[in-house]
Parts: structure tokens; C-alpha cells; sequence
């Protein structure tokens, strides 16, 4: 484990040293919610800016998740960017070889005695941290990955970013038990989506995806990949896709803030389409590294000089 410096309900410290109380509820219960912020280097490292990546929608999907546990969100938009700032400016000072990060923000309910119903009074936990990450390699863009199916035994509310994600984490473990990179999930004949990412089929170049509802968890790339297919003239729909139709997909993808956009090129040992990735995916990727690369504008969000704050 790196013994990175994290924040922990107003201080920051050595990951070693963060500590929870045992009663609180997120430990307990699974009570609370989270959010992944990928963040990318500007291309120019000379200027050593850094840009979180939609950060105005993770903000908004975190104060969506909270309002719908009940959870007070202790910040405002402000707030958290200014964590954000911090917590990506400590990583750079200690990776400074990294091109990219993700922040992962974590939010309980906090800690009170052992009972389901919510406490009078609490104050919730929150935890922040930064990770490297490297975005998947030009060679298993060009090989695709495999995929396994399996039934989606998830609760009903997955349109909620929470931190109860053992149906998830069962299904991760199925796939990487049957050698394949993710498990695309399905309720009742029809697709929902991966155990950490949102499912794309691809038939006769349209593309499509399981409409947004309590049954996924609509991923930040949901809404991004739906308008890069605008702008590459690919028509998009959001509809029931059956078991039969993502079978019988030209190409298949998967999205989420750390992988991005991959293409699934074999599906429970059969290749989907022709084996190997489609045009369709290679004109989202595309669409996605320029959305990355675009210049920073005024009204962005926050814009991170990690040599000039760290001099500070």
C-alpha cells in the first residue's frame, strides 16, 4: 500500500495513519456514496496544468447520490474543488512522472450506534484520495478485450453511485475468475451493464445503450459518448437492448472514467462482429482524446499549476 496523503474529515495525513471508527455506518452498513474524477495533464508538461475531466458532472452526480441516501453534503461545489485541487497537487509533488490521476471521494453517513434507522444527528465521514492510473494501452485498444455474461442480481436502485457494491464486486470476481475483463450484466433478457462500467452496442453503424434508469448507474461517459456520436454524425438511441440483439452486436464497448472507452471484441468466447474493434468505437476514441486535449476554458471548472500552488 503507498502511503500517499489523503483527506479524512478535515485534515490531511499519511494513508497509514487515516483511521474510521468501527461504528461507522459506511463500515458497517455500506451507508454512503462515491464518486471517481479522472484528471489529465494538459499535453504541454511545461506547464504542469491538469484537468479534472467533467468535473462539473461527477460534482453533480455526487450531489444527486447524496440527496437520494439522505446523506447532507458537507461541501459545496467550491468546496470540493478546492479538496480536489489540493489532493491532485500533493499526488503531482510525489508522482511527478504521472500524466493522469483519478480522485476518489467517499462520503458515509458517519458514525453512530448499530441501528438501520438513520440517527438523529451525524456528521458525515469524508475521505478523499488520489491514485495513478494509466488510461489501457494502444495494444488492447487494437485487441479489444473479452467479456463474460452473467445474471444482474443488483438491487434496484443502481441509478445510486453507493458504496454497497457487493452484487459489483461479485460480478468483477466472475470475471476475472473466467478470464475476461469485465461481466456484462443482464436482467430479465435485457442488458443493464458492466459490474464497473456501461455496456455500447454498435448494429449496422447506429449505436445504442440501455436507457438511463434505477436499473444502471448512468456512468459520466454515458452523456459525453452520446454527444461525440453527434458530433461524428453516428445516430444514437437509448433503448431496451435484449440478450439476442447485444449477441448479434457488430461491435460492442464498454466506458467508465478509468478505462474510458474499450472496445469488447469477444463476448462468452465468441467474437463479436468480426473479432476485432469497429469504426464506430475508433471515431468515439477519437472524439473522447480530442474532448481530453481541447484548451482549457474560463468557466471550465478549476484549473490546476501544481508548481505554482506547491510553491505556496
Amino acid at each position: 500500500m503507498n502511503d500517499s496523503t489523503v483527506y479524512l474529515n478535515g485534515e490531511w495525513l499519511p494513508l497509514s495513519e487515516a483511521r474510521i471508527s468501527v461504528l461507522d455506518r459506511g463500515f458497517i452498513f455500506g451507508d454512503g456514496v462515491y464518486e471517481v474524477i479522472p484528471v489529465y495533464r494538459v499535453s504541454d508538461p511545461a506547464l504542469n496544468v491538469w484537468r479534472p475531466f467533467r468535473i462539473e458532472q461527477h460534482l453533480a452526480r455526487l450531489v444527486r447520490s447524496l440527496a437520494k441516501v439522505r446523506i447532507t453534503d458537507p461541501f459545496n461545489e467550491a468546496g470540493w474543488c478546492t479538496l480536489i485541487e489540493k489532493a491532485v497537487t500533493l499526488h503531482v509533488s510525489s508522482h511527478a512522472n504521472d500524466t493522469s490521476c483519478l480522485i476518489y471521494i467517499q462520503v458515509t453517513r458517519g458514525i453512530a450506534a448499530r441501528a438501520q434507522v438513520f440517527p438523529a444527528h451525524s456528521t458525515p465521514t469524508v475521505l478523499m484520495m488520489a491514485n495513478s492510473f494509466t488510461p489501457p494501452s494502444a495494444l488492447t485498444r487494437e485487441q479489444g478485450v473479452v467479456a463474460v455474461t452473467a445474471p444482474d442480481a443488483r438491487w434496484l436502485h443502481c441509478d445510486i453511485k453507493s458504496t454497497s457494491l457487493l452484487g459489483n464486486v461479485l460480478m468483477a470476481q466472475y470475471a476475472a475468475e473466467h478470464n475476461a475483463v469485465e461481466t456484462v450484466q443482464l436482467r430479465n433478457g435485457e442488458l443493464t451493464e458492466g459490474s464497473s462500467s456501461n455496456i455500447w452496442v454498435v448494429k449496422a453503424g447506429r449505436l445504442f445503450a440501455p436507457p438511463s434508469n434505477h436499473l444502471i448507474l448512468e456512468g459520466i461517459r454515458y452523456r459525453l459518448l452520446e454527444e461525440l456520436a453527434a458530433e461524428a454524425g453516428i445516430t444514437f438511441e437509448a433503448r431496451i437492448i435484449t440478450e439476442a440483439e447485444l449477441r448479434a452486436a457488430d461491435e460492442i464497448m464498454m466506458s467508465s472514467a478509468s478505462r474510458e472507452i474499450l472496445p469488447i471484441t469477444r463476448l462468452d468466447d465468441c467474437p463479436v462482429g468480426n473479432g476485432r474493434p469497429g469504426p464506430v468505437f475508433a471515431a468515439l476514441y477519437a472524439g473522447y482524446q480530442r474532448m481530453k486535449e481541447r484548451p482549457l476554458s474560463a468557466d471550465e471548472g478549476i484549473k490546476i499549476d501544481a508548481k505554482r500552488l506547491a510553491a505556496q
